[in-house]
């Protein structure tokens, strides 16, 4: 499955959006979304506003190629990447890595000798 990110702040708190592909069925946020209808060659078009994709859903060479909204949480570093190469991925059976970078972890505090 070949995914586009489309990174969105979320409110402060927030959790980061999670996710994971089996066969034709993409898991976002715990919600399953069977993408097995979308046919050879063809497109679908997500209906209402209770969905993540952006845009259309098509298959190409056997592979569904998607858009999809992902929530990242406070942890995010403030300058994402600009190259929009860095949010298309590319995910077999198995679980997505996050595509945010994330601030750096603080130094731990030097302890006094």
């Amino acid at each position: 499955m070949k995914l586009t990110i489309s990174p969105v702040a979320g409110l402060p708190g927030a959790n980061e959006t999670t996710a994971s592909v089996a066969g034709d069925t993409l898991t976002l946020d715990g919600v399953p979304y069977d993408l097995s209808a979308v046919p050879e060659g063809g497109e679908a078009t997500p209906e209402g506003d209770d969905h993540p994709f952006v845009g259309t859903i098509t298959r190409t060479n056997g592979e569904i190629h998607a858009a999809i909204r992902w929530v990242y949480g406070d942890d995010a570093d403030r300058d994402q990447p600009n190259d929009p190469a860095h949010w298309v991925v590319t995910v077999g059976d198995g679980p997505l890595p996050s595509p945010v970078v994330k601030m750096p972890a603080p130094a731990p505090e030097e302890q006094p000798a």
